[in-house]
């Protein structure tokens, strides 16, 4: 459920709904908080989402694993001889 709050005036629901209408199609799913500033005739909208759990998808030895878990003996001796690179900052 998403909680909306409203400063600087009112809003009806229908133009809230709408408003969550909108960040579902722009960002694919319905943020956890919304919150709408009125000035006059102007609108400002911060959509809130907490954070979405993150899986590493990486490319080892040709295929695309999360993990190593389903690698044999020599897939993961490959694995761990190859050479790492990295990026200096």
């Amino acid at each position: 459920m998403c909680e909306v709050n409203i400063t600087g005036g009112a809003c009806a629901q229908q133009e809230v709904d709408a408003y969550i209408a909108r960040a579902l199609e722009l960002y694919g799913r319905e943020p956890d908080a919304i919150d709408v500033h009125i000035d006059g005739d102007y609108v400002d909208l911060a959509y809130r989402y907490h954070n979405q759990p993150f899986h590493r998808i990486r490319r080892i030895t040709g295929y695309l694993v999360g993990t190593l878990d389903r690698f044999n003996d020599a897939k993961r001796a490959e694995e761990r001889d190859r050479v790492k690179h990295s990026m200096a900052l």
